[in-house]
């Protein structure tokens, strides 16, 4: 499977286990000057800006480490403009799912809420 398939497929995951656990998806694939948040999501609590990291079992490093000061910054300013043009009642929260594959299908998914605050720490 191609690098591109592998993040679509990724994402496709990442939807259904969100649905699966009660989330209600705002929309998916935001795009804006600043950047694109993967998922857009609403719990109980919070609306969740989600960046989705997709691995194939040949990877060394967590999915979640690609997610750099530099790519936060720019999920926090789609985030800000985001929530500037939509009245959201909710809390903010950045959120990071990592999806790893073997042999093509999904093998594992770790949901790690609240990755990072909003100044990128």
């Amino acid at each position: 499977m191609d690098k591109h398939m592998l993040g679509d497929y990724g994402e496709l995951t990442a939807l259904r286990y969100l649905r699966f656990h009660g989330y209600k998806i705002v929309t998916a694939n935001y795009r804006c000057k600043f950047g694109e948040i993967d998922i857009i999501a609403e719990d109980r609590r919070y609306i969740c800006f989600i960046e989705v990291k997709t691995r194939s079992e040949n990877n060394y490093f967590s999915a979640a480490d690609a997610v750099d000061f530099s790519k936060r910054s720019k999920l926090i300013s789609s985030a800000n403009l985001f929530l500037k043009n939509y009245d959201m009642k909710r809390q903010p929260r950045f959120d990071i799912i990592e999806v790893y594959f073997e042999n093509d299908e999904p093998s594992s998914l770790n949901h790690i809420e609240g990755a990072f605050d909003g100044t990128g720490n």
